[in-house]
């Protein structure tokens, strides 16, 4: 285990009551408002009046920001920096997925710095401060109501890049699993695979003895697992959307980092997707992640995959070797995804051999040269993983 610091300053409010809670937080913080949501699902769920009634009862001044799209673009957030420095917003308040906060998150950053948002996810620029931002969660997948991160697209070239910062911390996040019930089950399924990926990446480390981060890791995969079946069947089922809500939150607050250093290869690799084929974040991941094991697999990635495998994947202990083991595991992970409605290959979407050299080049040019930890990736790495997904 390497030596690691963890803080998470989100204050999280989790049930049917969790909206009772807004009100207070924006008399803490300024009633100028800043609201950003995607398109009309909030407003069709009654959820876009609720926060209104509520801001309205605060006496609060509301602009707006909707029509975010899922691989968040600039071009909202260049919109909203500048509503927030024209009007001295006081609050930023997300409510929708992962899309709405982390454009939420970008535009909190962009309003208190000089120069061009853009700037601060290339690592051209920095600010010292950030608006508050709260989120109102509609979609369990991403974990940015309670994580550092935030990922953009910029339209001109369809780059996708992600930033960490402390600023990025909302200051709360609400979270009801009702609001997640009307969700189409395609983007239930995106989620839990989302879910489950930033817990894989943490996961699969090279760092020895991490006992206690491994088992809360492998709890966490399970109970997403044991929970996506039942709300696939049943959407309304409040007790399964709330394992699935509260383990996504934890999939990405970090606490699964303690200890240890994770990969993040796999989400490089996929930010190549949905960044020039516009592929659902998850779907890509449901893609990638197999194919990143296969190829893994025989890099010395045995021991931890085959304890994956028993542990998570409940291959049996008596199944085979390591290797089998390991092997067996990724095709129930694979199976998993697809009981689940999604694909798990290149084909499938119409992405075929032709397109590989230039995702693979530019994923490891955004790398830095390299992508992963748990086993390094280059250019030839990358091709091979794209080719295994096919």
């Amino acid at each position: 285990m390497i030596d690691f610091t963890f803080q998470n300053s989100t204050k999280i409010y989790f049930g049917r009551t969790a909206l009772d809670n807004l009100a207070g937080e924006v008399r803490r913080y300024g009633t100028r408002v800043l609201l950003v949501y995607g398109g009309g699902s909030i407003k069709c769920i009654g959820l876009y009046d609720k926060v209104m009634d509520i801001l309205r009862g605060e006496n609060a001044q509301v602009w707006e920001i909707s029509g975010v799209l899922p691989n968040p673009r600039l071009g909202l957030v260049e919109k909203g920096v500048a509503i927030c420095k024209e009007n001295d917003i006081q609050l930023v308040l997300a409510v929708g997925g992962g899309s709405a906060i982390d454009t939420a998150k970008a535009i909190a950053n962009g309003a208190c710095y000089d120069g061009h948002p853009w700037d601060l996810f290339e690592g051209k620029g920095s600010n010292d401060r950030v608006l508050p931002l709260g989120t109102i969660v509609t979609l369990s997948a991403a974990g940015s109501e309670m994580s550092n991160s935030s990922v953009i697209t910029r339209e001109s070239d369809m780059c996708k890049r992600g930033r960490n910062t402390p600023f990025n911390l909302p200051k709360f996040s609400i979270l009801n699993p009702e609001y997640t019930f009307t969700l189409p089950p395609f983007h239930t399924a995106c989620g839990i695979v989302d879910i489950m990926a930033h817990m894989m990446e943490r996961y699969f480390a090279r760092e020895e003895n991490v006992e206690l981060t491994d088992r809360m890791t492998e709890a966490a995969l399970v109970t997403v697992i044991n929970n996506a079946p039942i709300v696939m069947e049943k959407p309304d089922d409040y007790d399964a959307r709330a394992e699935i809500m509260w383990a996504g939150a934890l999939a990405h607050n970090n606490l699964f980092s303690t200890g240890r250093t994770g990969d993040w290869a796999s989400h490089k690799l996929e930010h190549e997707l949905s960044a020039l084929y516009d592929i659902a974040h998850g779907a890509g991941l449901a893609i990638i992640f197999p194919a990143w094991m296969k190829y893994v697999l025989e890099k010395n990635g045995e021991k931890k995959l085959s304890q994956f495998a028993r542990r998570v994947m409940q291959v049996p202990e008596n199944f085979g070797d390591d290797r089998a083991t390991a092997l067996e595991g990724i095709a129930r992970l694979e199976k998993f995804y697809r009981s689940i409605g999604l694909t798990t290959t290149l084909h499938e979407n119409g992405i075929g051999e032709s397109d590989i050299p230039r995702m693979a080049e530019r994923a490891i040019a955004l790398g830095g040269g390299s992508l992963g930890f748990f086993v390094k990736l280059g250019v030839p790495d990358a091709e091979a993983i794209y080719r295994l997904a096919l």
